[in-house]
């Protein structure tokens, strides 16, 4: 078994100081329990997926080796499109290599959009307005960026979650194309978009709303159809940007859209246009991990089930299977991070430039199959670097904010 390692090697084996290799040989690596991964349903390893790839590698080798729109493109990618465009209850899906490409590949798209309806360069008011939360993740920030490049785009950022300034941006925006993109459960900090009243907000102004729902995809949701499906506006939600390398537990990115835009993005997406596709075995892997985690609906009831043992557990109100517990500077949340090394927990120290300075944090992030038991080892550890009443104080007045 290969074992994540945080730099600090000397501990990752039972006699600290040790050479690695003779370590290795001898068998002292120590097992860790990760919660810092973002295997979320456990499908990693779920036989069904394993067994899949397998098939598909012996029968394919790896697939054909080129972009999606050279040669790359098969009918296990086709499948996996259609899956995922149904889990999503949209009309088509475009696959992408990662689910940063699937960011980049949509918001350049985008940028293209303002010139091609201009005819060339477009006037100020012919820009597309773009809209997009404070703490979006970085791949949705740097597509922003190439597409304000290309001079067709103005950006708006508003305050993290706050719909009253989104609001005033929007009436004051003189640009009539709007597009609002939001991560839908927030990677670093755990907490959800204000959906409703962001759908509330479309029919009010009459944006494009666009979700990054990585986090959320098989998570949220009866049937894990994400954000939209837990808060029931899937058809409020225009575009749908996620990742299989998350809870689906394999690789690659997807986006759920409408056929037409689907059309624009494969033309003017570089990120899709020019990355090759995604190994075949791969995308059948995928293409099982979404049967496995639409039908073993336990894995989604077990994640949430740990995050009411772990807020029970701690007193701390989380509310998703992403845990943010801010410790402040960078020397605080490192000592800590080794700490919990050393008693066989494996937990990052989140620094700058993910986060801003002074707050560093331990991010932690459940799973369907960590145990009860596996819970109250961790919060026991936890409560010997964390003070628990702090981190509870600290995510009250964050909460009340929003």
């Amino acid at each position: 078994m290969i074992f994540p390692s945080l730099g600090d090697d000397d501990l990752m084996h039972g006699n600290e100081g040790a050479d690695n290799e003779a370590a290795a040989s001898a068998g002292k690596f120590r097992k860790l329990l990760i919660f810092s991964g973002n295997d979320y349903l456990g499908l990693s390893s779920h036989p069904t997926v394993s067994k899949a790839a397998i098939k598909a590698a012996r029968e394919h080798g790896m697939g054909p080796r080129g972009s999606a729109l050279i040669c790359g493109y098969t009918n296990y990618h086709r499948l996996l499109e259609s899956s995922l465009a149904d889990l999503k209850r949209k009309e088509d899906c475009l696959l992408c290599p990662t689910g940063l490409s699937a960011n980049m590949a949509f918001i350049t798209a985008v940028g293209n959009v303002g010139s091609l309806l201009a005819g060339g360069k477009p006037s100020m008011n012919e820009r597309i307005a773009i809209f997009s939360d404070a703490l979006n993740h970085a791949s949705i920030i740097d597509g922003i960026r190439l597409a304000e490049k290309q001079g067709s785009v103005v950006t708006f950022v508003y305050k993290h979650c706050d719909m009253c300034h989104l609001d005033a941006l929007l009436s004051k925006c003189p640009m009539k194309k709007r597009v609002v993109v939001t991560d839908s459960l927030f990677s670093m900090d755990g907490d959800f978009a204000p959906m409703i009243e962001l759908v509330k907000l479309r029919k009010k102004h009459g944006f494009l709303l666009v979700i990054d729902d990585a986090h959320a995809t098989f998570v949220c949701g009866k049937t894990g159809g994400g954000v939209a499906e837990k808060f029931n506006c899937e058809s409020d939600v225009d575009i749908c940007i996620g990742t299989l390398s998350k809870a689906a537990g394999c690789h690659g990115g997807f986006i759920a859209c409408s056929k037409k835009w689907k059309l624009l993005i494969q033309s003017r997406g570089r990120s899709f246009i020019f990355s090759t596709s995604n190994p075949v075995p791969v995308a059948a892997a995928a293409h099982a991990a979404v049967g496995v985690a639409k039908k073993e609906r336990w894995r989604r009831i077990a994640i949430w089930n740990r995050v009411r043992d772990f807020q029970a557990l701690t007193g701390i109100p989380v509310t998703s299977p992403i845990i943010s517990l801010v410790v402040g500077s960078e020397e605080k949340a490192l000592e800590a991070s080794r700490h919990l090394l050393k008693l066989g927990f494996h937990i990052t120290a989140i620094r700058p430039p993910t986060v801003p300075p002074n707050s560093c944090r331990l991010r932690i992030t459940l799973s369907a199959v960590h145990t009860l038991d596996d819970l109250r080892k961790l919060t026991n550890a936890l409560s010997q670097c964390v003070n628990f009443q702090e981190i509870k104080f600290s995510c009250t007045k964050c909460n009340s904010k929003l």
